[in-house]
């Protein structure tokens, strides 16, 4: 099997897809030697990202190793994680301190 999504850093609780992922796919990730097995519950398009675990509202979403943004609700491990369930910390002006 090609591998079909990437993650970055030991950190990161969200994989991206480097293919379009079907719902119900069981895909392997991978950093560094340990591989996890992720059930994915819903369709995921090419360069859109998926949980790794569950995350719960208002936890940090993490890619990369950086936090990208604030879940909106609880996001379970395998779906989908994109704007309709994410507050994007980046990026934002209304989150600079001013001096």
């Amino acid at each position: 099997m090609s591998r079909k999504a990437v993650i970055m850093t030991e950190k990161d609780n969200v994989a991206t897809a480097i293919a379009d992922i079907e719902s119900g796919e069981e895909i392997d990730v991978e950093i560094g030697k340990p591989k996890k097995k992720v059930k994915v519950k819903q369709d995921i398009a090419f360069g859109h990202k998926f949980a790794l675990s569950d995350i719960a509202k208002e936890s940090d979403v993490i890619k990369y190793g950086e936090i990208i943004g604030k879940a909106t609700a609880d996001i379970g491990g395998g779906m989908h994680v994109h704007v309709h369930n994410v507050e994007s910390l980046r990026g934002r002006g209304d989150l600079v301190e001013k001096g």
